[in-house]
């Protein structure tokens, strides 16, 4: 990131001078304040808690639907779900900033959004090290950069404590299940993937092309998985495990390796990622430990 300095003209240098932030968003594309934003949008959950986590909470006056974490972000305004936008209501709002969810908000309408008048902010952090620096960047925009900095460096250190206590763990083969009907999974690329090599898990379908990919059941029991992690769809749901249990056979079902983690903490990119990597390294240490 860096900083332009915007005055009034040479021949007032002893008035007023600030700092205007020019970050890079992750479309590569350089977003430029006239002074820190004061009105912002997000628009998508993990937007909302990257942007609570880079100490820019009170500046936040709208988000979409779901946004729940941390629990003041349900009172903000909602203009439409992550899917569906409703442009009219976020104009309404007046924001300085939007930040937008690149590759997950709608398309067409996110063309729209120079339409708004606002500077738009494309998020879209693959891993623990673009949500470090996802939380410095907005931190620049928002004012909050002390308090965006320390977010940031308390991740990485956390993160790096972890891979070196499991750099040397046994390796464990992982279906990570995030839906039902169509039965779905993640490739290599997904953060999630990247969660589970971190903890020693090797993920069975990292070679699919799809970020996202739907697979049968059959792809499934042919690659025996030690173990099954799913996030249900609800922050206690684990019915989708109970199905898994019809396949007697199968490694991780024989050896009651079904692992349940709540989505909110693996499903978001944002700082919670790190409890439920916490959560997943520990349930592979369970795995370990039933050979």
């Amino acid at each position: 990131m860096k900083y332009l300095l915007y005055g009034i003209g040479l021949l007032a240098l002893a008035g007023p001078v600030w700092a205007v932030p020019c970050v890079t968003d992750d479309m590569g594309r350089e977003v430029c304040l006239p002074a820190p934003a004061e009105r912002i949008v997000a628009l998508s959950p993990g937007v909302t808690e990257l942007l609570y986590a880079a100490g820019a909470g009170d500046r936040l006056v709208g988000a979409v639907s779901f946004s729940d974490y941390p629990p003041e972000a349900a009172d903000l305004p909602r203009v439409g779900s992550y899917d569906r936008l409703d442009l009219e209501a976020l104009l309404a709002l007046s924001p300085d900033l939007v930040v937008a969810w690149a590759g997950g908000n709608p398309e067409q309408q996110l063309e729209r959004l120079p339409e708004l008048g606002a500077p738009v902010f494309f998020s879209d952090a693959a891993d623990f090290d673009a949500i470090a620096s996802s939380l410095e960047r907005l931190a620049a925009l928002a004012g909050s950069e002390a308090e965006g900095h320390e977010a940031a460096e308390h991740l990485r250190g956390e993160v790096a404590e972890l891979r070196a206590r499991h750099a040397d763990s046994a390796p464990v083969d992982v279906f990570y299940q995030i839906w039902e009907s169509p039965l779905m999974t993640i490739n290599g690329e997904h953060w999630i993937s990247q969660t589970l090599a971190l903890c020693g898990g090797v993920n069975l379908f990292a070679e699919q092309s799809s970020l996202v990919p739907r697979i049968g059941v059959e792809a499934v029991l042919a690659r025996d998985p030690e173990a099954i992690i799913t996030g249900g769809m609800g922050k206690a749901d684990s019915t989708w495990l109970e199905a898994w249990r019809d396949f007697p056979d199968m490694t991780a079902v024989r050896r009651d390796n079904l692992f349940f983690v709540n989505p909110d903490l693996v499903q978001r990119a944002t700082p919670r990622l790190l409890e439920g990597t916490r959560q997943i390294c520990h349930h592979l240490e369970v795995v370990r430990e039933r050979r």
